[in-house]
């Protein structure tokens, strides 16, 4: 794919901020939890973050969220995640946070099935080991992980009960995409959100970014599509880039919307 050397400039400084690891203490109430995947999609032992709100687990919904490029499963184990997780008190869901390597974009691809992965092997074990509500389910994540949630929210559109994308990275055609993002034009295509706009006409969908993100061109072209699709869409721009500091500041917005679906789920 041929790609602008301003859009890999743009993408550069974007990924700055997706990466490493938190791994902050939770606060009295929540704990976190430590989970290992013998995966067969992806051929490896993956790690994932299971974060329990305050009270009894059993029975409550399951949110998923993907990290972003260069991170982990503990890129978003960060003070202000637990603050609002805790604010939401019984409301809160489990939160489970899957390790989905460097630059996996969370996609079935020639570096491992990372769409399956997620699906059938994060999801069914995190439901059965926690005793949460496998039919109340979300998914969401930050820029690879928004990018990865829109996409399996596409592929599976009856699955959850609302899709986020927090600065997800979305491009408008394959020329523009950042290096191993995708393995060719042709897996660009497969998994073309924008294109796939019709498939979240009946889901609750939000999308957010900073004024400054620079990925912002995809992403209000994917708001267009989602808007003309009939989804049920919130979508946001508030000050800032593709940052940590910018995500740190919204983990309330994102939690309250994810647990006000889960509930009307």
């Amino acid at each position: 794919m041929n790609r602008p050397l301003v859009v890999l400039a743009l993408t550069a400084v974007a990924f700055a901020g997706c990466g490493g690891g938190a791994d902050a203490k939770p606060p009295p109430g929540i704990e976190v939890a430590d989970q290992t995947i013998d995966s067969k999609a992806v051929d490896g032992r993956m790690k994932v973050k299971v974060v329990l709100p305050e009270g009894d687990a059993e029975g409550r919904p399951l949110l998923v969220f993907l990290h972003g490029r260069g991170g982990n499963e503990s890129s978003s184990l960060r003070k202000p995640m637990f603050a609002a997780l805790k604010a939401l008190g019984t409301r809160a869901p489990i939160v489970a946070f899957p390790d989905g390597g460097d630059h996996s974009y969370w996609h079935n691809r020639d570096s491992g099935e990372w769409g399956r992965y997620v699906m059938k092997e994060v999801i069914p074990q995190v439901v059965r080991r926690f005793e949460a509500d496998r039919r109340r389910v979300a998914i969401g994540g930050i820029s690879m992980g928004g990018f990865g949630a829109f996409d399996l929210a596409r592929a599976h559109p009856k699955r959850f009960c609302a899709v986020g994308g927090h600065s997800p990275a979305v491009w408008r055609s394959g020329g523009e995409t950042a290096p191993g993002a995708f393995d060719d034009a042709a897996d660009f295509a497969r998994h073309d959100v924008i294109a796939g706009a019709g498939r979240f006409a009946d889901q609750t969908v939000w999308l957010d970014a900073g004024d400054r993100d620079p990925f912002r061109p995809g992403d209000e072209a994917f708001t267009a599509a989602l808007r003309d699709a009939g989804a049920d869409l919130t979508a946001k721009t508030w000050p800032g880039g593709h940052d940590g500091k910018y995500w740190d500041r919204h983990w309330r917005d994102y939690l309250r919307f994810y647990a006000r679906a889960l509930k009307r789920c």
